[in-house]
């Protein structure tokens, strides 16, 4: 067997870790969120995509089905990520044909949901297969944020839902839900470096002045779901998530270079046109 996977190419609809800066941060923050909680556990990445985050988890997790419906990424991420507690198959996310009742300790579906209609099957499936003190972790875009305000249209998607709608269809089949809302931001942060951290305090800057807490938007939600209220007891309030490289800073940074660079230089053009008595503009 090639040690070379099989070439799976970039269409938009499913993220690829040589992706950069936004769609980066976005997506591996949802794993990073999702990674100390599989320690130990029987994990299902419904809809794993290319197998970057299934690869991740399974350096914790007891065990990890990843399933995904091409069968193009499963046969990629197979050959890409070998591992011994690591297995992709091919599989519908809505009807998890195998996997028995009450096997899996935490399922993840990122981004899944909105590439479906039958969201309600999809939902069933993931509470049929959990265990007692399972834990579900769901995400998908906010139609309103993500579509409607910006005029956005992704051609993958098959049906989006806004917060409200978002949370019903979870009522419907987990009692127990903490939502949290994801988007990326511009911030400063100041971390402990010494001593014993206390809670987390954050703010926000409008017009008024300062606020606490996040006054935000998101453009995406994350929901963990489960059927009993002390699965969610120990889950962060708060999660931050950065690259060592900074990237994304990075980038703004060189892109904003570039512009000055290119404002001084028509600056200095339009200078030596007027001093030839030229016109310097339309």
């Amino acid at each position: 067997m090639s040690d070379t996977p099989p070439p799976l190419a970039f269409t938009g609809e499913r993220y690829h870790p040589e992706q950069p800066r936004e769609m980066a941060y976005e997506h591996w923050h949802r794993y990073a969120f999702a990674q100390p909680l599989a320690a130990g556990r029987r994990v299902l990445d419904a809809a794993c995509g290319e197998g970057y985050g299934a690869a991740l988890l399974a350096g914790t997790a007891a065990s990890v089905l990843a399933i995904d419906l091409a069968p193009e990424a499963v046969a990629h991420a197979r050959v890409r990520y070998p591992h011994p507690r690591l297995r992709f198959e091919v599989g519908d996310a809505t009807r998890l044909d195998g996997v028995a009742e009450a096997s899996i300790d935490l399922v993840l579906s990122f981004e899944t949901l909105e590439h479906l209609a039958d969201h309600d099957g999809l939902l069933a499936a993931f509470a049929r297969v959990l265990a007692p003190g399972g834990l579900l972790l769901l995400s998908t875009p906010d139609r309103r944020t993500y579509s409607e305000l910006p005029g956005h249209h992704n051609p993958h998607h098959v049906r989006e839902l806004d917060r409200t709608e978002f949370e019903a269809l979870l009522a419907r089949h987990f009692p127990c839900v903490r939502l949290y809302g994801q988007r990326l931001m511009s911030h400063s942060m100041l971390w402990c470096l010494r001593g014993e951290p206390g809670p987390t305090a954050c703010f926000t800057q409008d017009g008024a002045g300062l606020k606490p807490g996040l006054e935000a938007a998101p453009i995406y939600h994350l929901a963990a779901c489960a059927r009993e209220r002390d699965t969610l007891a120990g889950l962060p309030a708060l999660s931050w998530f950065a690259d060592r490289e900074q990237s994304l800073y990075a980038h703004y940074q060189q892109v904003i270079g570039e512009l000055l660079a290119t404002d001084r230089y028509a600056h200095t053009l339009r200078q030596r046109l007027r001093e030839a008595g030229l016109p310097d503009g339309p």
